[in-house]
């Protein structure tokens, strides 16, 4: 049974930071191409960043570039996203994503607010 278990979310001032972290089960983990994706209160889900089975080739949304860094531990079954730099549009509900067969985690808040 796959499981994609995301903690790490929380109330961080603008300029903070936070650690998402995403642990997996149920699949081969080291094989699985890993997302991480957010939504917004009255917007539509949308793309952070992800990242190869290796982790040697990762993307990100513009709106993150250079203040989000997505990594994995293979060793582990742990994807972690972290974010620098925190500004209020970035809050929103994080959720870690399997690709082929989709799968989504039920997702952490994050809140950016002063």
């Amino acid at each position: 049974q796959v499981q994609l278990v995301e903690s790490g979310g929380g109330l961080v001032q603008p300029g903070g930071s936070l650690r998402l972290s995403c642990a997996a089960s149920g699949f081969t983990f080291s094989r699985s191409f890993m997302s991480w994706y957010r939504q917004a209160p009255g917007k539509e889900r949308e793309f952070v960043a992800d990242i190869t089975r290796t982790g040697e080739t990762t993307n990100y949304a513009d709106s993150v570039k250079g203040r989000f860094t997505i990594s994995r531990d293979n060793a582990k079954n742990m994807v972690y996203l972290q974010m620098n730099i925190l500004k209020p549009e970035d809050t929103a509900v994080y959720y870690c994503k399997l690709s082929q067969p989709d799968f989504w985690g039920q997702g952490t808040q994050v809140t950016v607010s002063s």
